[in-house]
């Protein structure tokens, strides 16, 4: 008798949980699949210091095959789910197709930038939910302060030393206080930055800093940054982003090459695609993770709205604490399917919130203590080495190199602006050349210039570099209700795609050094931290 087969989709914090439980619980009677786009699970949280130039890009990265032995990896991304058939189809990183049978599906797919209809922001700006993006958004900081020192006029200074980052939720908030340590000892260091004064701009509807938190953790928040002199303006958006930098909703137009997108998130739209029971774009499901009518499938994590049983009416928030516990409990819940173990229902009890605002300084209130300064951060990255399932020694130690030495402030080009738009399904991989929705560089305020254009084309006929053929444009679906909605931002509909362009004329053929980059689908036929 064959050994049934456990289809884990995504390998996010629900996903990668609940794959490393059921290995344990399985003991080799199940055969357990994860189906992900890329071979390693991110910790997100720790994300704005790879921006920031503090962590190495792999030491926010666990490998999936080398942490879960007993799991079959399988690398795509999943195009359609036959729930009838018990099947889920999937594309490759080479565009090839495949399809997975299951006996139990745990849809953990997680979610993607969330879009406004602000004119020019999906033209202008990049978000910040894959590794791919924090490496532009490095690597651009770092290109802005070089082309500002070598100009003669003050006005071309001040817009390329110039940084708007729109939503003052976690993300955007740990963005704004890294980037600006980040900038200021790029300046500091050189002779001949003399008088440059880099800006950061953290701009957000809501009355507030972290308008999610307790008050007192937004208060210290809110201190520290404009001690260390970002520009928070709060009850302030972006009304348009155009070439030249951006129009705020108070009617001022602010110069700048960078427009970084942190609003909040919206469900993958694999999850609107299985045509069941939704609750604004995420998969409703009871309080044991299973989806009404189909006994069969599991979701957990940001694409399923799970009942929030300690305030009964609402659903648990869109987190990584929730996405994480989430996870065990559904793999508990699997096994318990199979006649092993009981069910369980998903409880959670808040255990306080940790902000990490760069250096020693943080905003925590773990247990209900509010903490803020040395023993935040303190704190605050206690909590992220115990959380990570992998690579703490090697995270610990940059954190110290960071302590003693100075960082290396470099170019090193790996990702360019056009691989990482903004109105993409998948922020986790780079677009590549000839793809459908791939985008030259050319904008100003998304930080696109002539120098972020050459170079970078994978070279063709090598494995991983032919895009999928026959794919569809890459644009979300219309109409959808959205997920998480943005903190008190305006809208909500996701802007649409662009048309679908290749990379730039003038692009220098690749030389033999120029790796073949992963081939990103852009064919979800729906729209769906955190």
């Amino acid at each position: 008798m064959s050994r049934p087969r456990i289809v884990i989709v995504g390998a996010g914090f629900a996903g990668y949980r609940t794959a490393r439980t059921l290995s344990g619980l399985a003991r080799g009677r199940a055969e357990i699949v994860l189906l992900n786009p890329t071979d390693y699970f991110l910790y997100l949280p720790l994300l704005p210091q790879v921006a920031a130039g503090i962590l190495e890009p792999r030491r926010v990265t666990v490998s999936l095959s080398g942490t879960l032995p007993h799991v079959k990896l399988v690398l795509g991304e999943s195009d359609r789910i036959d729930l009838d058939a018990r099947q889920v189809h999937y594309t490759g990183p080479e565009g090839e197709g495949g399809t997975l049978d299951y006996d139990r599906l745990v849809l953990a797919a997680g979610s993607v930038n969330k879009l406004l209809p602000i004119p020019g922001v999906a033209e202008h700006a990049h978000g910040f939910r894959g590794l791919p993006e924090a490496l532009y958004l490095r690597d651009h900081v770092t290109r802005q302060v070089e082309l500002a020192a070598a100009t003669d006029d003050p006005e071309r200074c001040a817009a390329r030393c110039t940084f708007v980052v729109v939503g003052a939720g976690y993300t955007g908030t740990e963005v704004a206080a890294h980037g600006q340590l980040f900038t200021d000892a790029q300046v500091a260091r050189h002779p001949m930055r003399t008088g440059m004064r880099p800006r950061w701009l953290l701009l957000d509807i809501a009355d507030r800093v972290l308008p999610e938190l307790d008050e007192r953790l937004s208060c210290t928040a809110d201190t520290v940054l404009r001690e260390r002199g970002v520009d928070v303006r709060m009850g302030t958006s972006v009304k348009e982003a155009t070439h030249d930098g951006v129009l705020l909703t108070d009617g001022e137009f602010v110069d700048t090459h960078t427009l970084v997108w942190c609003v909040g998130v919206r469900p993958d739209p694999l999850a609107e695609s299985l045509g069941l029971p939704m609750e604004r774009g995420r998969l409703l499901v009871d309080p044991h993770l299973q989806v009404p009518g189909r006994p069969e499938v599991f979701a957990c994590g940001d694409a399923a709205a799970v009942p929030d049983l300690e305030k009964p009416g609402s659903y648990t928030p869109m987190t990584a604490q929730h996405a994480w516990r989430q996870g065990k409990v559904c793999a508990h819940n699997v096994a318990a399917s199979f006649g092993d173990g009981e069910r369980r229902a998903y409880r959670h009890k808040d255990m306080g919130f940790v902000v990490d605002l760069g250096g020693v300084k943080a905003a925590a209130n773990p247990l209900g203590v509010n903490l803020s300064g040395v023993a935040a951060g303190a704190v605050t990255r206690g909590y992220h080495l115990a959380a990570m399932p992998g690579n703490r020694v090697r995270v610990a130690a940059d954190w110290l190199l960071d302590a003693v030495l100075p960082r290396q402030a470099v170019q090193l080009g790996l990702v360019r602006s056009w691989s990482v738009p903004l109105d993409t399904a998948s922020p986790e991989l780079a677009r590549v050349p000839g793809e459908p929705g791939s985008e030259p560089a050319g904008n100003r305020a998304g930080g696109s210039s002539a120098e972020d254009r050459k170079g970078g084309e994978p070279a063709k006929n090598q494995p991983g570099g032919e895009p999928a053929k026959n794919q569809p444009g890459g644009e979300p679906a219309k109409k959808q209700p959205g997920g998480e909605p943005a903190k008190n931002q305006p809208g909500g509909e996701p802007a649409k795609s662009r048309p679908a362009v290749t990379p730039p004329p003038d692009q220098p053929p690749p030389g033999p050094d120029v790796a073949p980059g992963p081939v990103k689908r852009t064919d979800r036929t729906t729209e769906g931290d955190s």
